[in-house]
C-alpha cells in the first residue's frame, strides 16, 4: 500500500442514475471516496450509514462522500432508498477502479474481493489519508475527526 501524500488516481464511473462521475468534477473540494464489498450487506450497511450519520458534517468541512463497489445501478437504487442514503453510489463493474485504488486483494477466509478501504482526497487532488481494513462502526465519526485535523 502506498504511504500518503501521493496524486489520487482519476476515474470515470457512473452512479446510480447513470449519471458519470470523475474525479475532476470535485476539483477543490475535499473527498472521502471509499470502497465497500456488497449493497446492503451488514457490515456495508453499518459502515454506509456511519458515513450517512456524518454526512452534515463532512459537508460543512467541505467534503463529498463517495461510494464505490461493482454492484449495479439498480441495487445502489434500492441500498440508497431502504437506508436513505445521502451521498454518490458508484459502480465499477470492471473492477479497474477499485484494483487501481489497492482495494482488491485477500478477503477474511482468503477469498479474494473488495476490501473495505477508504481514502480521504485533499481539494488538490492528492490522497492524504488511507484507512486499510476500515471498522465499520463509527468510521463516519473517525473520518470526521481525522479531516478535521488534516484541515487544521
Amino acid at each position: 500500500m502506498r504511504q500518503p501524500p501521493y496524486n489520487a488516481l482519476e476515474f470515470m464511473l457512473p452512479d446510480e442514475s447513470g449519471v458519470a462521475h470523475s474525479l475532476k468534477d470535485y476539483h477543490d473540494q475535499w473527498i472521502v471516496l471509499y470502497f465497500y464489498p456488497k449493497d446492503d450487506t451488514p457490515g456495508c450497511t453499518i459502515e454506509a450509514c456511519s458515513l450517512r450519520d456524518a454526512r452534515d458534517e463532512l459537508a460543512a468541512l467541505g467534503a463529498e462522500v463517495i461510494g464505490v463497489s461493482k454492484d449495479d445501478a439498480s441495487a445502489h437504487e434500492k441500498f440508497k432508498a431502504k437506508h436513505t442514503l445521502n451521498f454518490t453510489l458508484l459502480t465499477d463493474s470492471s473492477g479497474e477502479v477499485i484494483e487501481a485504488y489497492g482495494a482488491w486483494g485477500k478477503q477474511m477466509y482468503g477469498r479474494e474481493g473488495i476490501l473495505r478501504k477508504t481514502f480521504i482526497i485533499n481539494p488538490d487532488g492528492v490522497v492524504v489519508k488511507v484507512y486499510g481494513r476500515v471498522t465499520p462502526l463509527g468510521h463516519g465519526k473517525q473520518v470526521i475527526k481525522d479531516l478535521r485535523t488534516l484541515q487544521s
